[in-house]
């Protein structure tokens, strides 16, 4: 593996044969993602789509964890100054419009964006004890990553409801019957397993495969819109009386 210099250290990115592995490491906090995590995201990305050399993305995260969303910190500052901020739009369209096939190893837990952007994989592995939530709602905000969307699309309206609407989370067996899981394994088989499957994407002709995954996932601009729409909506719901109390019961909670 040729290992790849990252100034936040939060995100490693390793180059192995065909396939970039894009690893959230900042396992004290779970791996919550602060602005430079984003930006870090963010530019693996573009690096992965504009290099011929490689065929697939891996996301991966720590075992135990996979991502717990948002820094909590950064996301109540957010609160305060108005919006989701623009690293983390920039991530979101990087994610929606990647040309590379993306494979995710989901070690545990995947909360708030840890869960919707899985969304935009294509091959998810799961531990056995993962579990995916989206406790938007409880904080007087609404799902984002163009979750509306794909959620509904990957498992239907009813799954989709009380995961992003009701906030019930799901096992990593449930997460596979609703369609955002391929397999599901034990936590030690994780990385190994996607790895697996990335470099089975990465064997494939390239051109086909780009060109068959393009049609599966349909009109990106359709999805693009949608994470503008969902950010500008998340952006009043933050300034929202319910959001306000929502985070002063949160802190309180944290004390």
């Amino acid at each position: 593996m040729s290992h790849q210099s990252d100034p936040t250290d939060q995100v490693a990115v390793a180059d192995d044969g065909s396939v970039r592995v894009i690893r959230l490491n900042r396992p004290e906090k779970k791996n919550a993602l602060t602005q430079p995590m984003y930006t870090a995201l963010t530019r693996a990305l573009h690096e992965a789509n504009e290099s011929a050399a490689i065929r697939c993305v891996v996301l991966a995260g720590a075992p135990g964890a996979f991502c717990a969303g948002a820094d909590i910190g950064e996301f109540l500052e957010s609160a305060q100054s108005g919006g989701l901020r623009p690293k983390t739009i920039e991530f979101l369209h990087a994610l929606a419009q990647n040309q590379k096939p993306l494979v995710a190893a989901v070690g545990g837990l995947a909360v708030g964006i840890g869960t919707t952007m899985l969304l935009h994989c294509d091959y998810v592995v799961a531990a056995t004890g993962a579990t995916f939530a989206t406790p938007f709602t409880r904080l007087g905000l609404l799902p984002e990553a163009a979750s509306s969307l794909l959620g509904p699309r990957r498992m239907g309206h009813a799954r989709a409801f009380a995961l992003l609407v009701m906030g019930r989370p799901l096992t990593a067996a449930a997460a596979k019957e609703a369609g955002i899981v391929n397999d599901v394994v034990d936590a030690a088989l994780v990385e190994a397993t996607a790895l697996a499957a990335a470099h089975e994407i990465a064997a494939l002709p390239a051109g086909a495969v780009a060109q068959s995954r393009a049609l599966l996932r349909g009109e990106l601009d359709e999805v693009v819109r949608r994470i503008d729409t969902e950010a500008m909506a998340f952006r009043e719901r933050l300034q929202s009386d319910e959001a306000r109390a929502a985070f002063t019961a949160f802190l309180s909670r944290r004390k």
